[in-house]
């Protein structure tokens, strides 16, 4: 697995590094040497935060959690990707090797499984807004994300909003 370790307001020392490889020889036997793992490690006060996004194919994966400590968040994120890929086993299966869940999900019987149950479609006229125009309609209507065509490139796009309080923006890529 490729791991790089990014540091935002610190410098994650070499001890973290060495913790943060053997930790991620959990998730590695599910995804193989060929998936990438970007973790990120931040200082906000006296909180440090850990995140990692884990990509294979067009699978991302990402977790984020905070501790006083960053070997602490680091092993909440690691046990909360693991708890994401048990959920969603067998839609996993399907695009990744079989074989690395045999050992693991056979003693989780715990987990139950479940279809996705669409409820409501609902459609949507995209008239042609600014990223602030969209983040004003969206908190007109109270929703935690909004749906528009940018007018500035006229791609249809979604912002929302993140739980430190700020707004994201996902735009599409076609490649």
């Amino acid at each position: 697995m490729n791991i790089t370790i990014v540091g935002r307001k610190c410098t994650p020392r070499d001890s973290f590094r060495a913790h943060a490889e053997s930790k991620l020889l959990k998730v590695e036997k599910f995804f193989g040497p060929d998936a990438a793992a970007k973790i990120t490690a931040a200082v906000e006060k006296n909180t440090k935060i850990c995140e990692i996004t884990l990509t294979k194919k067009s699978m991302i994966f990402r977790a984020q959690e905070r501790s006083d400590d960053l070997e602490d968040a680091l092993d909440k994120c690691v046990d909360s990707l693991i708890r994401q890929i048990r959920k969603n086993k067998t839609r996993l299966e399907k695009k990744l090797r079989d074989v690395a869940f045999d050992d693991v999900f056979v003693a989780d019987s715990d987990i139950e499984e479940t279809d996705f149950e669409l409820v409501r479609t609902k459609s949507v006229s995209l008239k042609p807004e600014t990223v602030d125009e969209a983040i004003l309609q969206m908190n007109l209507l109270g929703h935690m994300f909004y749906m528009f065509r940018n007018a500035e490139n006229d791609k249809v796009c979604v912002v929302y909003k993140r739980n430190d309080g700020g707004y994201g923006l996902l735009e599409p890529d076609f490649e």
